[in-house]
């Protein structure tokens, strides 16, 4: 059985970007997490040691979108290598993030980057 959990629109602030203004400035980035896991014991059970604790997830995402980086891509590569790290029993990961501000000419709502990977 695969059962997901999937953190939704997690909205943090953080300085990522190539242009000068960007590592000055920041904005707000809008981060969704989706991982997948065989997570059936946990129904039986109802012990947190038995699903993948989506709050230490939320603190691995939280860690790294306070580095600052260039690309998106890398923040998103991070943060997919650790929550495998603290959670090997993972199956799948995708991560999206959404710069909701990005320097650029028109009115949008952000611009997002998607991974994802299958172990």
């Amino acid at each position: 059985m695969t059962s997901k959990i999937i953190i939704e629109n997690l909205k943090i602030y953080a300085y990522h970007g190539v242009l000068a203004e960007e590592t000055l400035i920041g904005t707000y980035y809008l981060l969704n997490v989706e991982v997948q896991a065989d997570l059936w014991k946990a129904v039986g059970t109802d012990d947190l040691n038995d699903t993948i604790n989506y709050a230490a997830i939320n603190d691995i995402i939280h860690q790294e979108m306070k580095i600052p980086s260039n690309l998106m891509e890398h923040v998103a590569g991070r943060i997919l290598k650790n929550v495998k790290l603290a959670f090997p029993q993972i199956s799948f990961i995708k991560i999206k993030i959404t710069k909701t501000n990005p320097p650029m000419t028109g009115e949008m709502h952000g611009v997002s980057v998607e991974i994802e990977n299958q172990f």
